[in-house]
């Protein structure tokens, strides 16, 4: 999804993530947006860019997507029809990690991440060691003005806004939910009434990031 990986904005961002580091400390950097905008590949991209630019290891890459209830957890509550939405993930556990990889600097912090192929979070996955300076954690629901999510902003150094046409947003969930098994139609249905309603609370969350970043091309909004 998307079309940063290779962006000459990289390097701008990389350069401002690092610059947010404390000194002998960690920053985090959130990365937020509408299902389909491009903030996963932005992030990922982000700190591999930091790891280019300062030592191996500095980045780290911290999805909130591993906080998806589990699908028997989903199908309990009976949400799984619109796995995606606020409510389907542990918010709570995400603002709790989320301080620990601030708190917790002298020994690994391990995170869960989502597995595709099984539908699944699959806990530990994902390391942020003693060395790891920058956390760039993204997800839909980092800025929105509910608990616990409003728990989060006050532990970023910044906050990203990644913002994307709805047509160019809408194609791409339909190519990503076709490839993971659905049929064109189920895919473009579930794109427009689950993705669909979940974008109508992200996109009003827009405003309360320090940074909008466009999502087509990776250079901060104004410069694109």
């Amino acid at each position: 999804m998307g079309g940063v990986t290779s962006s000459p904005g990289l390097t701008p961002l990389a350069e401002r993530a690092l610059a947010l580091i404390p000194e002998g400390g960690r920053a985090i950097v959130g990365v937020a947006g509408s299902p389909g905008s491009g903030k996963t590949t932005l992030a990922r991209s982000v700190a591999h860019r930091v790891n280019e630019l300062a030592d191996a290891g500095t980045a780290v890459h911290l999805p909130m997507d591993g906080f998806h209830l589990a699908n028997a957890t989903l199908d309990a509550l009976g949400r799984h029809d619109r796995k995606g939405a606020i409510d389907t993930f542990d918010g709570w556990g995400f603002a709790a990690l989320l301080q620990r990889v601030l708190a917790e600097t002298a020994n690994p912090v391990y995170a869960p991440a989502f597995e595709r192929t099984v539908d699944e979070p699959v806990a530990g996955s994902i390391a942020v060691e003693p060395g790891t300076r920058l956390v760039v954690v993204e997800g839909n629901y980092l800025l929105v003005d509910a608990d616990p999510w409003t728990r989060i902003p006050p532990l970023l150094a910044e906050s990203w806004f990644v913002a994307t046409p709805e047509e160019e947003r809408m194609r791409r969930l339909v190519d990503r939910h076709t490839r993971h098994g659905r049929t064109p139609e189920a895919a473009a249905a579930w794109a427009r009434d689950v993705d669909g309603a979940n974008a109508v609370l992200i996109e009003a969350s827009r405003s309360r990031a320090d940074l909008v970043v466009d999502g087509t091309t990776g250079l901060p909004a104004g410069d694109a």
